[in-house]
């Protein structure tokens, strides 16, 4: 559990560190958090020629409110979504879901943009990142780009990122006071990652669905959208959910490996699906409020 021998830079700027990217490519691997790339790197499952050190970017790290967005800078830990009052009055979804991630330490150290990037195909927080329609700023030395953070998500450790290109930001939209939200999770007893997790975001009106928009992750390459249930629900009563979740499974073939058989997952989305949705619907009607415990 030797890494192999590598270069090491700790830029204080982007533009400095995305000059690195330029100079150096597929050779080079960015160093966020840490809790996925050591591992790694110590089972030379990586072996990069340059490792930089994002820790000393101030401008990647801090949760602000831009107009009817909130800004969270890819450096941002865990630790500090779930603490933040802002995302815990206005985008509680990123909260909660950040509570239920690895545990102390984890949440202590790894970042959400890490997680983003890293794209394991059991990490929460692009489930819940998927469900807000939010959206990834990527930097390089040539410019910079917006993508839909559902875009940016390819497969199983695998986004459409390029080797030159960095993430500062992830933008999601505030929650309306007519939606709640909600993310629900089984998850591995040894890893804490989601065998199956769902985050839900849903708004009603005069007890009708107006608005849903559901992110699944556990189950396949990536964690995506469930269309189905989302059409399946919308112009409903609140009380339809049941009916909804039937659809959890279209077009989704899950996994099988030791946690899970690729029927058991199918079940476990359903669950799961009709548990977030029950009680964001319970959320936005002022029944139940979001958690921000851990499991």
């Amino acid at each position: 559990m030797i890494p192999a021998a590598f270069d090491y830079q700790r830029p204080t700027a982007l533009a400095a560190a995305t000059a690195l990217l330029q100079q150096h490519g597929d050779d080079a691997k960015l160093l966020a958090g840490g809790q996925s790339l050591l591992p790694m790197l110590k089972f030379r499952l990586a072996e990069p020629k340059l490792l930089i050190d994002l820790g000393r970017i101030a401008e990647l790290s801090g949760i602000r409110q831009d107009g009817n967005q909130i800004v969270i800078g890819a450096m941002t830990t865990h630790f500090d979504v779930l603490t933040s009052p802002l995302l815990q009055r206005s985008c509680p979804l990123l909260a909660e879901t950040a509570a239920v991630i690895g545990d102390q330490q984890v949440r202590a150290l790894g970042t959400i943009g890490g997680s983003l990037i890293h794209a394991d195909p059991g990490a929460d927080m692009p489930a819940a990142l998927i469900a807000l329609g939010a959206t990834a700023r990527l930097v390089s030395a040539s410019g910079e780009r917006t993508v839909a953070v559902d875009d940016l998500l390819v497969d199983v450790l695998t986004t459409s990122i390029q080797p030159t290109e960095l993430l500062v930001e992830i933008r999601v939209p505030l929650q309306v006071p007519s939606q709640g939200s909600a993310y629900e999770k089984f998850p591995s007893p040894a890893s804490r990652f989601a065998v199956v997790g769902v985050a839900a975001v849903v708004g009603i009106e005069n007890d009708k669905v107006t608005s849903a928009s559901i992110g699944l992750t556990g189950g396949a390459g990536r964690a995506q959208r469930l269309a189905g249930v989302e059409n399946a629900l919308v112009g409903q009563i609140t009380g339809a959910v049941a009916d909804a979740t039937a659809h959890a499974s279209d077009g989704w073939v899950p996994n099988e490996d030791l946690d899970a058989s690729a029927e058991y997952r199918q079940h476990l989305a359903r669950v799961h699906v009709r548990r977030a949705l029950e009680r964001a619907i319970s959320v936005a009607g002022g029944k139940a409020a979001p958690r921000f415990g851990f499991l």
